[in-house]
């Protein structure tokens, strides 16, 4: 056996909760590579929600979700994930969703998320989540601004209620370099 990468894993848990029919939130779209994935694992019957403030990500998403053959069961919206609750309906039940937090890999480094916005967006998936649920957040944090968005989220993270919620931390403490640290979040 060989332990997963932030990444692997955050599929691996999410496999756990999606299913075929479900509604799911990808908070930052980037590359589109989370998108296709639970486009995939939602399949015809259910639908993504995806988010990023850059059109070039969000272009990039939608090349391949056209390619796939996944994009009729996407909705991509170029706005910042802390205005979901603007895009998806009030009513709307989620099994899933996932942040990747920092930047956009081969895009503008400065455009980065933050502490204050993530947080806004992950209260707003929270009150969406069905029990059982998960949000999963993979902080990678080794750029300007990160360890302060981190510290941000991670004290947030550890005030959400025990009867309520089960927070998971996933991180190689032997890794230089910054490793990412993977958060998963799931609704009792």
């Amino acid at each position: 056996m060989n332990l997963e990468s932030a990444l692997r894993y955050s599929h691996t848990l999410l496999d756990q909760v999606v299913r075929v029919g479900d509604t799911v939130i990808d908070a930052t779209v980037g590359n589109g590579n989370d998108t296709v994935y639970l486009a995939a694992s939602v399949g015809k019957a259910g639908h993504v929600y995806g988010f990023d403030i850059q059109a070039a990500g969000l272009e990039k998403t939608k090349t391949q979700l056209l390619l796939t053959g996944l994009l009729p069961q996407t909705t991509l919206i170029q706005d910042g994930h802390e205005h979901i609750d603007n895009h998806v309906p009030a009513d709307t039940e989620i099994s899933a969703a996932i942040f990747n937090l920092g930047y956009l890999p081969g895009s503008d480094k400065t455009v980065v998320t933050h502490g204050e916005t993530t947080i806004a967006a992950i209260n707003q998936c929270l009150k969406m989540l069905q029990a059982g649920g998960l949000v999963v957040v993979v902080s990678y944090y080794g750029h300007p601004g990160g360890k302060q968005e981190l510290t941000t989220l991670q004290s947030f993270l550890r005030e959400l209620p025990q009867k309520k919620f089960q927070v998971l931390t996933y991180q190689f403490i032997n890794q230089k370099n910054d490793p990412p640290i993977l958060f998963a979040i799931q609704k009792r």
